[in-house]
């Protein structure tokens, strides 16, 4: 899944707007950009020059510097790879190590843009040891 810089910095900027309630006519005022341009830029229709960007982020009270730390995170996320369910079951099938690594974390997009993006921890293999009660043991409580 690729995904484009233009489209990942939109829906960050769409989601810091409507976070604040704001409509495009308030931004693009605020920013001095037309309402036409905010909107295409926020539809990942249009690359906005780093004048611009920090125009949007000025006005939305968001740093420049969060708003590209948030974008290659997602853009991190999306890239990384997801392991199939035929790789997960041959993971599985291998002799585990007594380790306590639980899984690995990967993307899922639960909704519509990248603002929905979350990361879900996926069980890649068990643990060989039995977290049981040993026989015979006294239990002090």
């Amino acid at each position: 899944m690729t995904v484009l810089l233009r489209e990942a910095i939109g829906d960050r900027l769409r989601h810091a707007r409507t976070t604040q309630r704001r409509t495009l006519r308030e931004v693009s005022r605020t920013a001095r950009v037309s309402l036409g341009y905010l909107s295409e830029v926020e539809r990942g229709r249009k690359e906005a020059s780093s004048e611009l960007l920090a125009a949007i982020c000025e006005a939305l009270d968001l740093p420049l510097s969060e708003l590209l730390h948030l974008v290659a995170s997602d853009i991190g996320a999306v890239q990384q790879p997801v392991p199939t369910p035929a790789e997960l079951t041959a993971e599985r099938a291998a002799p585990a190590s007594a380790s306590l690594d639980g899984g690995t974390m990967v993307p899922a997009v639960i909704g519509n843009d990248l603002s929905d993006l979350r990361l879900q921890p996926v069980l890649t293999h068990r643990l060989s040891t039995s977290i049981s009660k040993p026989r015979n043991a006294v239990v002090a409580a």
